[in-house]
C-alpha cells in the first residue's frame, strides 16, 4: 500500500514532496507555516490579502492608519469612491512580507503567495498589478492566482523578468473556468505551472453557488484531467478541499494528481496565525456548527463556523482604514447592506446587518471563521487535556502525517 511519500511533485528542475498548504487570509498562512512546508520539502503558502495590514501587525509599519489619517473626513460618507490605495505602499508592503519569508526560507521545498482577484482595492487593474510585480520583485518562487477567473492577470506581468522563471498556478473549481482562463492568456504564450482544482468541501470562499453540495471533486478532477489529455495539455493537476488524511491524498495521487493542496488540518497548528482561543473553537466545533452562508460582499458563498462573532455585527464601514473589497467605483455590498440597515432604525446607536458582513474589517480580527467542512474532524487528530482544552500541534506533525500514513489512520500527538 502507498502512501504520499511514494510520489513527487514536478514544477520544472523541482521535484516536491506532494503536500501544498494552501494560502489562507488574512496571515492565517503566516510566513512560519509556509516555511515550515518549504523546509520538509512540500509547497507553502503565504497570503497577500490585506497585506498592508500585515506588514504593520508584523513589520511595525504605518500603512493602516496613515490612510485612515488621509481619508478620516470622509468616514460619515457612504460615498467611498474617494478612498484609495498609495500602490507605493502596496508595494512596499508586499515586498517586505515577501523578502522577510524568502530570507528565511530553507529546505528543497518552495513558498508561494496566494493573491486574490476579488481583493479589488478600488482599483482592481492597478492593486492587482503592483501586488504580484512586487512579489516577483521580491523573489517569492512562486504564485497562485485565487478568487476570481484572472482573465487577464497574465497580461499584468507578461513584461516582467521573471514572467517565465517564477512558478505562476490558477484556482478554480470547473473546466469551464480553467477553459476560460487558458483562452483570455493565451496570447502570452505561457501555460500555467499547475492548476489548484477546488472542489465544494474548501474552507473560505466557494467557487459555487449555493448548490455547492451536487458537486464532487473527484468528478470535476476526472473531467479536467481527460480534457487535458485530448488538448495533449501537460499541467500538474493539485486537488483540494476535503483531503484530510493521508489516505486522502493518496487515493489522488494514484489517479495521476500532481500533489494535492490541504489547509484545514494546519488551521490548529502552533505555526498558525489564528489566536489560540479561536483554535480551540475550531477543535470543539461539531458538524452542525459549520454553514455555508452568503454574508461575503465578494458575492462568493462562503464556508464558515456558525458562531464566527463577524456574523450579524453591524459594524460602521472602515473603507477609510481597510477598503480591500471597494470596486473600480468605490463601491461594497456591506456599505449598501449596513446604509439600509441605517435608514430602517433611526436613532439606534448599534444596527444588526444580517445578509452581509464588514469582511475587511472581521477578517482583520479573526471574527470570521472559516473552515473546511471536515473541521468537525480536528478533535480526532490530537488529544483532549485535564482543562478540557485540546493539545495543539506543529505543523510537521501535520505534515508529516499526511505524507506517511496509511489505511486512512491519523497519529495522534505523544
Amino acid at each position: 500500500m502507498k502512501c504520499v511519500d511514494d510520489f513527487r511533485l514536478k514544477l520544472g528542475q523541482h521535484e516536491l514532496v506532494p503536500i501544498m498548504i494552501g494560502g489562507m487570509g488574512v496571515d492565517i498562512s503566516t510566513s512560519a507555516l509556509a516555511l515550515e512546508a518549504a523546509r520538509l520539502g512540500g509547497v507553502g503558502h503565504i497570503s497577500d490579502a490585506m497585506v498592508t495590514t500585515i506588514s504593520d501587525r508584523r513589520y511595525e509599519t504605518r500603512f493602516v492608519k496613515d490612510k485612515l489619517k488621509q481619508y478620516k473626513a470622509n468616514v460619515p460618507n457612504a460615498d467611498k469612491s474617494a478612498v484609495k490605495f498609495d500602490l507605493g505602499h502596496i508595494e512596499e508592503a508586499t515586498r517586505l512580507h515577501v523578502s522577510r519569508t524568502m530570507e528565511a526560507k530553507r529546505g528543497s521545498g518552495l513558498v508561494f503567495i496566494n493573491c486574490m482577484e476579488k481583493l479589488t482595492m478600488n482599483a482592481p487593474r492597478e492593486t492587482l498589478k503592483m501586488r504580484l510585480t512586487a512579489a516577483l520583485d521580491a523573489g517569492i518562487d512562486g504564485i497562485t492566482l485565487a478568487a476570481g477567473l484572472h482573465l487577464g492577470s497574465f497580461g499584468l506581468i507578461e513584461d516582467h523578468p521573471r514572467f517565465r522563471d517564477a512558478k505562476l498556478g490558477i484556482i478554480v473549481s470547473s473546466l469551464r473556468a480553467l477553459q476560460l482562463f487558458l483562452r483570455k492568456n493565451g496570447r502570452t504564450n505561457r501555460l500555467p505551472d499547475y492548476v489548484v482544482i477546488e472542489g465544494p468541501l474548501a474552507g473560505g470562499h466557494l467557487g459555487f453557488g449555493m448548490d455547492w453540495a451536487q458537486y464532487d471533486l473527484a468528478t470535476i478532477v476526472a473531467e479536467i484531467r481527460a480534457w487535458l489529455a485530448v488538448e495533449k495539455l501537460a499541467i500538474p493537476l493539485i486537488p483540494a478541499g476535503g483531503i484530510f488524511t493521508g489516505s486522502d491524498a493518496t487515493a489522488f495521487l494514484e489517479h495521476g494528481a500532481g500533489a494535492v493542496q490541504v489547509a484545514t488540518r494546519f488551521t490548529v497548528t502552533d505555526e498558525c496565525g489564528l489566536p489560540e482561543k479561536v483554535k480551540q473553537e475550531y477543535f470543539k466545533a461539531s458538524e452542525d456548527d459549520i454553514e455555508v452562508n452568503g454574508i461575503s460582499p465578494t458575492g462568493y458563498p462562503m464556508r464558515m463556523l456558525k458562531g464566527s462573532p463577524g456574523i450579524n455585527a453591524g459594524t460602521h464601514p472602515n473603507c477609510e482604514s481597510f477598503g480591500y473589497l471597494l470596486d473600480a467605483n468605490g463601491k461594497c455590498a456591506y456599505i449598501d447592506a449596513y446604509n439600509r440597515e441605517v435608514a430602517a432604525h433611526p436613532g439606534e446607536k448599534k444596527v444588526v446587518v444580517r445578509d452581509k458582513t464588514c469582511l475587511c474589517t472581521h477578517m482583520r480580527q479573526f471574527d470570521i471563521w472559516t473552515c473546511g467542512q471536515y473541521t468537525y474532524r480536528l478533535k480526532d487528530t490530537t488529544l483532549k487535556t485535564a482543562d478540557g482544552s485540546y493539545q495543539m500541534l506543529t505543523a510537521a506533525q501535520v505534515f508529516q502525517d499526511y505524507q506517511f500514513s496509511k489505511d486512512g489512520k491519523i497519529a495522534l500527538p505523544a
